[in-house]
């Protein structure tokens, strides 16, 4: 790795004699892990077939030895796990720690999705995930992200922070994983090591400080932070960091740590930073702080302005259900809703929230899509298939080989004679893949075509992390 002397020099003086060592290990292989995702591993319980370690400061987290072709594992694309960086699972423990009552969440710059499934893991029940990004291409690979993980208490959106500043006191809790210089993600991205410099940091300190500034009225008073990076310097951290307090008046929490995690404290004591290095955990490099709003909890009032800005408005609701509630393992747990002749079912007790922020904001996707309506017939859509709230019976299901799930997956042309006509559902080993439309010569397929698998090749072994 060709580092910038720039970059050498000024992580010297942070580093002292671990200088070195932590060269050392940025010259290595990155690890690789990955996260199960707990709704759909109670569901269809599975053990791994390959040497898995734990990652130490997360409940779904693992170590692979090595790198296997996930791109052909049908369980990744069936949102039954999700490859994600080991330190950025650290999230999922500042939630488990801090967070234990429903809460409304905002993940604000959540492409591709790692840390937004990493809260929904652990943030308890009934909580709400609003999911945003900014660049338009990136917010529908989060979409994608969201919807295969499956979880209904979900919007994603395509937004500045500043289009937040409409709901103020919203959110609880608020994650910045802010854009940032990449310098902790040296050994994944070499475009990262070739784009540094010294000016690029400054520039990318002030932007983080205009996002921070710009979401700040979103968080409710006494709300919580996280502030964090995937870089090493103090000027998008630690300065950061302080001028958060000072500027906007948050005060840092403290949160304890296991020692023997490897995890470094902040350079600034003035600062509860947690700092990740290579050269001491097994990840690639990240900074996280927390702050508090000042003040209590003041009443929301969204809700309010909402219907007073909507009475005159026609209803999105749908009034006759009946269609749809077969479709769902908890009907009553939610609203529908009909927009653009498609059928979303909102968790109920969002779904007036869900619904003043889809009139204000960019809206990807939202609760649970359920299909859409094409004249008389009514086609089911991907994202029912892979949610968690899938009723098993409302759909035949069809087991498949593995070479039929890749073949599916590719979008390629399927046949199943034996199976009934109409919408079925392809399963692998149990797990949903999604739909085709059998109609009895041939069947068509409706994976998504934009998620199909590109690559024409196939692997001489079955990529396979999980078995019944």
């Amino acid at each position: 790795m060709n580092l910038h002397a720039d970059f050498i020099s000024s992580i010297r003086p942070l580093l002292g004699n671990e200088t070195e060592s932590f060269l050392s290990a940025l010259s290595g292989d990155a690890s690789v892990s990955f996260r199960q995702n707990p709704s759909k591993v109670v569901r269809n319980p599975m053990e791994p077939v390959i040497p898995c370690k734990r990652v130490p400061w997360s409940q779904w987290g693992f170590y692979l030895e090595e790198r296997p072709a996930f791109t052909f594992d049908p369980f990744f694309h069936a949102g039954y796990y999700y490859v994600q960086e080991a330190s950025s699972m650290f999230v999922e423990y500042v939630a488990r720690e801090l967070v234990n009552e429903p809460v409304m969440c905002l993940d604000l710059c959540a492409a591709p999705g790692g840390k937004s499934i990493s809260l929904l893991s652990v943030l308890p029940e009934g909580s709400l995930l609003v999911s945003n990004e900014l660049v338009r291409q990136r917010a529908h690979v989060l979409s994608e992200t969201m919807s295969k993980f499956g979880h209904p208490n979900v919007m994603v959106t395509n937004n500045r922070a500043k289009d937040f500043s409409a709901f103020p006191h919203l959110f609880d809790l608020v994650l910045v994983d802010a854009p940032c210089s990449g310098e902790g993600m040296f050994r994944k991205d070499e475009m990262a090591v070739e784009e540094w410099s010294r000016q690029n940091v400054e520039m990318c300190a002030v932007r983080q400080r205009d996002i921070l500034n710009d979401i700040w009225p979103a968080l409710k008073p006494g709300g919580l932070l996280i502030y964090s990076t995937c870089t090493y310097n103090t000027s998008e951290n630690e300065e950061n960091a302080i001028w958060i307090a000072d500027e906007l008046g948050a005060e840092f929490v403290n949160m304890e740590i296991e020692k023997g995690w490897g995890i470094s404290s902040s350079f600034d004591k003035r600062v509860n930073g947690y700092r990740f290095f290579p050269h001491k955990t097994r990840g690639e490099g990240l900074f996280v702080t927390l702050l508090r709003k000042p003040g209590s909890e003041t009443k929301e009032t969204v809700l309010s302005r909402s219907r007073a800005k909507n009475q005159r408005k026609p209803s999105l609701f749908v009034k006759d259900r009946t269609a749809y509630t077969p479709l769902l393992l908890h009907p009553d747990s939610f609203h529908f809703i009909e927009r653009d002749n498609r059928i979303v079912a909102l968790p109920a007790q969002y779904s007036e929230i869900l619904v003043a922020l889809g009139g204000q904001l960019k809206v990807v996707s939202m609760g649970i899509e359920i299909g859409e309506k094409k004249g008389k017939d009514f086609i089911p859509s991907h994202a029912l298939a892979m949610s968690r709230e899938l009723h098993f019976g409302a759909f035949p299901m069809v087991e498949v080989t593995y070479e039929e799930a890749i073949s599916y997956l590719r979008r390629e042309a399927v046949s199943f004679t034996d199976a009934p006509k109409g919408y079925v559902i392809l399963v692998y080993k149990g797990e949903p893949l999604g739909f085709v439309k059998n109609l009895g010569n041939r069947a068509n397929n409706l994976y998504p075509h934009e998620w199909r698998i590109r690559s024409g090749y196939l692997p001489e072994k079955k990529t396979e992390i999980f078995t019944l």
